[in-house]
C-alpha cells in the first residue's frame, strides 16, 4: 500500500470518527419529550369522564408513551451513528407507536375542558355546516367512525389543506392522524379502554356520547386557524 493510499485510509477513517462523534454529541444534548401537564384538575371532567380514569390516562399511559418515545430515540441515534440500517427499521413501528401516543394524547388533553360542550363558533362552525350540512350530523358521523373503530383507535376530525374541507376519519392503535392520512387533527377521541372502561365498561357509545360535553371548541376553533396557514 503507497504512502498516498494510507493517508487516504487515514482521512477517512478521522471523518468517519468526527461524524460519529458529532452523532453522538447531537443525540446527547437532544431535548428529551416530557409528559404535558394539565391546564385542569384530574376530577375537573366530571361526571363525564371521572378522575380516576384522568390519572391513570395522564400519569400512567401518557408517561409510558413519553418515557418509551425517548428510549426509542436514543436506540435510532444510536443506530444512525453506527450506519446499522436493519436496527433503524426495527425501530420504525416503535418510533410510530409511542410518538404517536404522545402526539395523539397532547392533542387530546386540551381538546377537553370542564368548560367545554356546547356548540362552536365562528368559522368553525360556518365550516362544519358547509362540509357536513349541521352541527348535530357532523357529531353523529364522527361519533359512528369512533364508535366503530375495531379494537384500539381514535376518531378524528381532520382539516384537508388540500381541498379546504374538514374530514372525519379513523386510525388504528396510535397511529398519528398526519403522518397516515395527511389530514391536520384539529380534534381526536381516544377509544382505546383504558380512556374509559373503568366508567363505562365495554359501553363504548356512552363514553362518545360523554365526551361532547367537555370538548373544547375554542381549542378546536385555534387549531383550524393555524392549520389554514
Amino acid at each position: 500500500m503507497t504512502m498516498n493510499m494510507l493517508c487516504r485510509v487515514g482521512q477517512i477513517r478521522r471523518c468517519a470518527a468526527s461524524l460519529s462523534q458529532t452523532l453522538n454529541q447531537v443525540a446527547a444534548s437532544r431535548q428529551k419529550h416530557t409528559l404535558p401537564d394539565l391546564t385542569y384538575d384530574y376530577g375537573a371532567l366530571e361526571p363525564h369522564i371521572n378522575a380516576e380514569i384522568m390519572q391513570l390516562h395522564h400519569s400512567k399511559h401518557h408517561a409510558t408513551y413519553v418515557n418509551n418515545l425517548n428510549v426509542t430515540e436514543e436506540k435510532y441515534q444510536e443506530a444512525l451513528a453506527k450506519g446499522d440500517v436493519t436496527a433503524q427499521v426495527a425501530l420504525q413501528p416503535a418510533l410510530k407507536f409511542n410518538g404517536g401516543g404522545h402526539i395523539n394524547h397532547t392533542i387530546f388533553w386540551t381538546n377537553l375542558s370542564p368548560n367545554g360542550g356546547g356548540e362552536p363558533q365562528g368559522e368553525l362552525m360556518e365550516a362544519i355546516k358547509r362540509d357536513f350540512g349541521s352541527f348535530q350530523k357532523m357529531k353523529e358521523k364522527m361519533s359512528a367512525a369512533t364508535v366503530a373503530v375495531q379494537g384500539s383507535g381514535w376518531g378524528w376530525l381532520g382539516y384537508e389543506k388540500e381541498s379546504g374541507r374538514l374530514r372525519i376519519a379513523a386510525c388504528a392503535n396510535q397511529d398519528p392522524l398526519q403522518g397516515s392520512t395527511g389530514l391536520i387533527p384539529l380534534l381526536g377521541i381516544d377509544v382505546w379502554e383504558h380512556a374509559y372502561y373503568l366508567q363505562y365498561k365495554n359501553v363504548r357509545p356512552d363514553y362518545v356520547k360523554a365526551i361532547w360535553n367537555v370538548i373544547n371548541w375554542e381549542n378546536v376553533s385555534e387549531r383550524l386557524q393555524i392549520a389554514k396557514k
